[in-house]
């Protein structure tokens, strides 16, 4: 358990998260973060070519290609999109959703053999993973089998998986949240002999329900990611679309039926309740049928995740209605960018009076105390030093730019019409008719083998991901993602049942801190000793940069009680932040020059190494996706200070079935076991808000 967070420990990771989301949407730096959060260039393996001793059940072609689509009222919406072609199979192994954007729904039997074609009519690279799908590392979609325009991969494999739901999607390096946000997605049903034998609703009564949110312009195009802001909270559109469409509706009967929810958003969270307060029975999730019933208020969805439904509209009347909506919550975002989607500013914008602390005017415009804000603006021009306004001239000061750039920066993440936590819908169902021989629910669903901690290979020493995050890239285990890059710890022995643990590793636990080398806080964490990244990282340029700018920023809260004047619009403290809170004297004086001057101090990252480093002002939830065999979730755990908004989401997880996404929210431990034991082979693990996955914060695990 962590402890509680002081009051002025926690404006200061308030303010200070404040400044980052505002640096992060900065034009003059934008470019340059971008640049440097960079991953390391994929290389290109040749296409898989289709064995003549494969014999398929089920032949699809499945072909990407540049499209359009009415979405809204007006002009058609250009899009990316797959598109199917039944070679050989039953009639009812693909399926076209009307009027969508979306893949064809796939449907297939758990052991038949399955071979899919996918061709690129883009004029971009991609490939396709098939999310949850348990298949060999050559077949799983890996980023290094991207196919150029007008190549084609094979994909050949066996069904394993028991009855489950399937989210198919790009998984091309770097541009994965583009593809899925332009329209490569689709889903795919497994079906196996046990989930037959429920009699479950099937046919016109099972019905997939793929939640998305867009954001479009005023000529129906999709906006995609227009600031590091995006990249960094992931990309949240103010739209909401259910199959491809918006205010989506469903027509029922008063019956039972089977609703196959998937969120196919690429970072909004969704927390699910009926509106009239009925309970929402889950009966399977990611990775299947559960062993019974699961009755909830609500319901927490992340990007990737499943749901299996049982919505009995039984005893409603005819011309009743329904919404299923997403219910308030809080503590999935940073509380700044929280507030800032909410449009809930105004009051901050107060900070920008020019005081200090004493009451007194700052030199160049910077306010040094209360909110912040003012020196925050003015770091956006002064403190950054040099960026010109739009007549081509500087800023007096460095400061006129600061307050114009750095407010028009903010504007984009200001004030979405449906900020995440808040309450809004999702899809209405209408019952149009009566209905007739409704199923009722089973009691016992399925078999589940549940593991126990002796049953894994180190049930002392769970395999650490450690997930962190920054302004300019995401890390796991404190290294972005680089192919063949294998650590010790990612190296997993075939046929073991791992224990494992994902966890926010900030501070001293991963990230950007301490942990001596060789330790398993060293393991997790991705510093070398003397604060050095590790090698293979771009962490060192990216912190040398962050030096100079987060220092302007950290001016602003790097003096104490008496703040003196500080002349050419920004703080000269230096890093300021470096250290934490304890790197300045209460009277604004530095404790070493090493933490005044440095670009690193001590424990590897000078920002905010007493304190966690920036990652912990940044903390946020990841839905955390690992490829493969699926997993058991064996405990979540959850810091004191972060209990109050955990409270919000707790009851809408559903812990009991095999999963392979789990939302770990910020200072939450979650403990998961996982089998390896159906291939060897590069499989990947990665924050399933794809922006953060685009970002670097995905690794592989080598199961040899």
């Amino acid at each position: 358990m962590t402890t509680l967070t002081n009051p002025t420990r926690r404006s200061f990771l308030q303010y200070s998260s404040l400044g980052l989301l505002t640096l992060s949407t900065f034009p003059g730096w934008l470019a340059a973060m971008e640049g440097m959060g960079n991953m390391p260039p994929m290389p290109k393996m040749a296409p898989n070519k289709a064995s003549p001793d494969f014999k398929p059940d089920v032949e699809i072609e499945l072909t990407c290609k540049p499209g359009s689509v009415s979405i809204l009222p007006g002009q058609a919406t250009r899009v990316q999109q797959y598109s199917g072609r039944l070679i050989k199979g039953p009639e009812n192994a693909l399926t076209t959703l009307p009027d969508s954007y979306l893949g064809p729904l796939m449907r297939f039997q758990q052991g038949q053999k399955v071979r899919i074609t996918l061709r690129n009519e883009l004029a971009e690279p991609t490939i396709t993973h098939w999310h949850g799908l348990n298949v060999p590392a050559l077949m799983d979609g890996h980023p290094v089998y991207a196919i150029s325009q007008g190549e084609a991969f094979v994909y050949e494999f066996e069904i394993r998986n028991r009855a489950g739901m399937i989210l198919y999607h790009p998984h091309t390096h770097g541009v994965t949240g583009e593809q899925v946000y332009h329209g490569l997605a689709g889903a795919m049903l497994i079906n196996d002999a046990e989930e037959q034998s429920l009699k479950l609703p099937s046919g016109e009564y099972e019905i997939p329900i793929v939640i998305q949110d867009r954001l479009f312009d005023e000529k129906n195009q999709l906006v995609y990611a227009q600031s590091m802001h995006d990249r960094m909270m992931g990309f949240h559109g103010d739209r909401i679309l259910v199959n491809g469409r918006p205010d989506f509706s469903l027509d029922v009967a008063s019956r039972a039926y089977r609703l196959r929810v998937l969120n196919g958003s690429n970072a909004r969270i969704y927390k699910l309740a009926w509106d009239d307060g009925s309970p929402v029975t889950v009966i399977g999730v990611d990775g299947g049928l559960l062993e019974q019933p699961v009755v909830k208020p609500y319901v927490m969805l992340a990007p990737g995740e499943r749901l299996d439904v049982w919505a009995d509209f039984s005893g409603r009347a005819v011309g009743s209605q329904l919404v299923m909506r997403s219910r308030p919550f809080t503590g999935v975002l940073p509380k700044m960018a929280e507030r800032m989607m909410r449009g809930e500013m105004g009051g901050m914008m107060g900070g920008m009076d020019h005081q200090g602390e004493g009451g007194k005017k700052q030199e160049g415009g910077q306010a040094m105390g209360g909110m912040g804000m003012g020196g925050m603006m003015g770091m956006m021009g002064g403190g950054m030093g040099g960026h010109q306004g739009e007549s081509g001239k500087k800023p007096e000061g460095g400061q006129g730019m600061g307050m114009m750039g750095g407010m028009g920066g903010m504007h984009g993440m200001m004030g979405n019409k449906i900020p995440v936590g808040s309450d809004y819908p999702i899809f209405t169902v209408r019952v149009t008719r009566q209905g007739s021989d409704s199923p009722s629910l089973p009691t016992h669903l399925s078999k589940i083998t549940r593991y126990k901690l002796e049953d894994t290979a180190n049930p002392g020493k769970p395999v650490p991901i450690g997930i962190s995050e920054g302004p300019m890239s995401m890390l796991i285990n404190g290294r972005p993602y680089a192919y063949n890059d294998i650590q010790p710890n990612e190296r997993i022995p075939f046929d073991t049942v791992q224990l494992m643990e994902i966890f926010h590793a900030h501070g001293g636990e991963g990230g950007h801190g301490g942990g001596a080398k060789g330790t398993p806080e060293a393991a997790a964490g991705g510093h070398a000793e003397g604060g050095k990244p590790a090698e293979g990282q771009t962490g060192a340029m990216q912190q040398g940069m962050m030096g100079g700018g987060m220092g302007m920023m950290g001016g602003m809260h790097g003096q104490g009680s008496e703040a003196k004047k500080q002349e050419g619009g920004h703080a000269m403290g230096g890093m300021g932040m470096m250290g934490g809170m304890g790197g300045q004297t209460t009277e604004g004086k530095p404790k070493g020059e090493g933490q005044a001057m440095g670009g690193m101090a001590g424990g590897g990252m000078g920002m905010m190494g007493g304190m966690g480093g920036m990652g912990m002002m940044m903390s946020m939830a990841h839905p955390i996706h690992l490829h493969e065999q699926p997993f058991q979730i064996v405990s979540r755990t959850i810091g004191t200070e972060e209990a109050e908004d955990y409270a919000t989401v707790h009851e809408g997880f559903i812990d009991s079935g095999w999963k392979d996404t789990v939302l770990v929210m910020p200072g939450e431990r979650v403990k998961i076991i996982k089998p390896f034991k159906d291939y060897k082979g590069l499989f990947m693990v990665h924050c399933h808000n794809l922006e953060h996955e685009d970002m670097g914060m995905m690794r592989e695990f080598l199961v040899e």
